[in-house]
């Protein structure tokens, strides 16, 4: 039909463009020197993850749904090797997500311990946890923790054994999705309470003679030093609570994308095996290419909110001209 035609036509053109956006973010980052240090490693991995997703998962399922009934007949090896790249790279993806989230958190609440070397040092291990955790979770089922191929229905999908599906997805989303929530909490509230001391310590108006008097003493631009910590206020927010508006708007972005595209598939993966559910292949086809566009959506987030990567877009294509 030609809403089958459209709908396939949409996937085909989401799996190009995530892959050509996220190829892109890692291009600017390899070419500017500026980016080579923290939190861009952060993006740099995000952006590898998300860049596998739309390489080497995205279009394999994208066959399967082509396929009458969305069946497997691309053999046992190739279901194997898909399945793993899919549970590793969007576990990873997820992973990075909450690893930027929590880079945004220490760089606010804890911005005089949180030096550029602690920040690289930790940033490294994040990702190599990252990596490590869905190694791990991917590698499973080849070690024979339940099956993911069966050649009499032409099946091919994750591990539905009910323990490899409780751990699989607690590790996979549901740990990671604490962790952001209470990452985004904490910024809200740090944030409200930075908002709440500067309109407690705001200094009393003076009465209309006394402004007009000191009008021409009072300075635009104060700068305050204080344990190493410079803050620059222009009429209003200091420099430091716009940084934690902007960190807190973006974070909330990201989780709430992040939430949006991965619970719904997730939900059902834990509970049709646990309970023998039927759900309709359709209905797993929808949930399962939402969790996909989340990949899409990273890289469009963390972009839009940093100037630096705009005029970095700009000036590698104008040089490519």
């Amino acid at each position: 039909s030609i809403f089958t035609v459209l709908i396939l036509t949409l996937l085909a053109l989401l799996t190009v463009a995530t892959f050509l956006w996220n190829l892109l973010v890692l291009a600017t980052i390899l070419r500017v020197k500026a980016f080579h240090r923290v939190p861009h490693n952060l993006v740099a991995s995000t952006a590898v993850s998300d860049v596998l997703v739309a390489a080497l998962v995205m279009p394999l399922s994208l066959v399967k749904e082509l396929s009458a009934g969305r069946r497997w007949r691309l053999g046992r090896e190739l279901c194997l090797v898909w399945v793993c790249f899919d549970v590793l790279c969007c576990t990873a993806s997820i992973w990075n997500v909450t690893a930027i989230a929590l880079d945004r958190y220490w760089s606010i609440t804890r911005h005089l311990q949180y030096t550029l070397l602690a920040r690289r040092r930790i940033s490294n291990v994040m990702i190599a946890l990252t990596w490590l955790l869905s190694a791990a979770i991917s590698l499973a089922p080849l070690l024979g923790w339940g099956e993911t191929y069966s050649p009499e229905q032409e099946r091919c999908q994750v591990s539905q054994d009910p323990s490899y599906t409780i751990v699989s997805t607690g590790g996979a989303f549901y740990l990671p999705l604490c962790v952001v929530l209470f990452v985004y909490w904490k910024i809200y509230k740090a944030s409200k309470f930075h908002m709440g001391v500067r309109r407690r310590n705001a200094v009393v108006p003076l009465p209309e003679a006394a402004q007009v008097k000191e009008a021409s003493q009072e300075p635009q631009m104060v700068f305050t030093a204080r344990r190493a910590a410079i803050t620059f206020q222009t009429d209003g927010e200091t420099w430091k609570e716009q940084k934690e508006k902007k960190a807190a708007l973006m974070v909330g972005i990201l989780i709430g994308v992040f939430v949006l595209c991965w619970i719904p598939f997730f939900i059902t993966e834990l509970i049709s095996p646990l309970c023998s559910c039927n759900i309709p292949p359709v209905w797993k086809s929808i949930f399962l290419w939402l969790g996909y566009s989340n990949s899409f959506f990273n890289p469009l987030i963390y972009t839009a909110f940093n100037k630096n990567y705009n005029n970095a877009f700009k000036n590698l294509f104008v040089k490519q001209r």
